[in-house]
């Protein structure tokens, strides 16, 4: 109990009223951006205290979402590897494919609140620019989504469904043409006219208050976790686990149980093609402290604290910071980062889908081939939850192609 009691001290103050989390965070942008932001920030808070703005979000959740997404105990699996007994924490079911839309619908609706005429987003994968699309056609603005030429080439049903939602859909072919130049084209656009315009961050990264207001509204995940667990097994689960790139999803399924200090927290980052070579977005592993996009934050640099080019098969993760709630918990000890291959990403993408007929995003199957290889190690009596943050349906030509099957 006490331990508990000091974690909850430990965590409830997180950001401070500057937006940082220990010493990651804070507001790294122009003196008008700053004001322009803190803003943001007091609309936020504003309309979180709004009865009428809590009622509409939760009746989006239940009635246009989905929620609560099932937790689903993946017996064959479990079976199959001998140990721990795995939930999938179903997020893939939720209206657009994936986890994105849980934030998305709070942006837009703070967006609308506060009178901004047109959303500006980035996205990797596509499945933010799909949820951020579909919840801008829902309150009725303008949306105009930033995506790397790879990830246009490589995810094309997302390209597709952007597209059909009305968006204005700008390639970048700047840099690598991945996420991170994805980023900086969307905030390029943004200062255009950062008055009228709202950018809608796609994860919990960026100045604040974006890392406090996304994780906010990605916390539903470990909140149902929380409470599902308790119904279904009269316990809380002793593993959670959940890929990082920027980390929302992660986030999400983490915040409710960070006081519970028998919960065990795992993160997991993109090894790409292995640690030891300079393909990879492992950036709490092998990354140090540095400025990226508003936010100081664990950052993949060069010499010169410049961003390096990154790598993973999972264009959702190829990014060379994260957030810097995640930065803290790293330092903290609170939460463990862990790293997958390529390769054991794509085994437990083909594993998950063979043996319990759920194809798994190239995101999520990292999470996944984490927990594959240590449920194994551990006995029937425990609990993990996998976070399976989005469904594999954008990346099902890609697989095919690329296992050629």
């Amino acid at each position: 109990m006490n331990n508990k009691i000091n974690l909850a001290a430990s965590f409830a103050a997180m950001p401070d009223e500057q937006g940082f989390f220990g010493e990651y965070g804070g507001q790294f942008v122009p003196a008008e951006m700053q004001a322009i932001m803190n803003d943001i920030d007091a609309a936020y808070k504003e309309i979180c205290q709004s009865p009428e703005f809590q009622s509409e979000l939760a009746s989006l959740f239940s009635d246009y979402i989905g929620r609560p997404s099932p937790l689903f105990h993946a017996q064959r699996l479990s079976r199959q590897l001998g140990g721990a007994q795995i939930y999938l924490k179903r997020e893939d079911l939720n209206h657009t494919g994936a986890h994105k839309i849980n934030h998305c619908l709070g942006e837009a609706l703070l967006a609308k609140y506060m009178g901004k005429t047109k959303v500006i987003a980035e996205t990797g994968a596509g499945q933010h620019g799909v949820a951020m699309a579909t919840a801008c056609a829902l309150v009725g603005l303008p949306c105009e989504i930033h995506m790397g030429q790879v990830d246009i080439e490589k995810e094309q049903p997302n390209v597709v469904k952007m597209k059909i939602l009305g968006c204005k859909l700008v390639a970048v072919t700047q840099g690598t043409a991945t996420l991170k130049d994805a980023v900086d084209s969307a905030f390029e656009s943004y200062l255009q006219d950062p008055q009228n315009y709202f950018y809608a961050i796609g994860s919990v990264v960026g100045p604040h208050p974006f890392p406090k207001m996304v994780r906010d509204f990605q916390a539903v995940i470990g909140k149902e976790v929380k409470q599902q667990c308790l119904a279904k097994l009269g316990q809380l689960p002793d593993y959670l686990v959940a890929c990082v790139g920027g980390g929302c999803n992660a986030i999400g399924l983490f915040t409710d149980f960070l006081a519970d200090a028998s919960v065990q927290c795992i993160g997991v980052e993109p090894a790409g093609k292995g640690l030891d070579t300079d393909q990879h977005s492992a950036t709490l592993t092998k990354g140090q402290p540095g400025i990226l996009h508003g936010m100081k934050c664990y950052l993949l640099q060069d010499e010169q604290g410049q961003p390096l080019p990154v790598h993973s098969i999972a264009s959702g993760l190829d990014y060379p910071g994260v957030g810097p709630q995640h930065s803290y918990l790293k330092d903290l000890g609170r939460v463990q980062y862990q790293s997958v291959t390529d390769q054991q990403c794509l085994d437990a993408f083909m594993t998950l889908s063979r043996v319990e007929g759920i194809i798994p995003a190239l995101e999520s199957s990292h999470a996944l081939a984490w927990a594959m290889a240590e449920a194994a190690k551990l006995s029937p009596e425990q609990i993990m939850v996998v976070n399976v943050s989005g469904r594999g349906d954008k990346d099902a030509d890609y697989v095919a192609n690329y296992l050629q099957l």
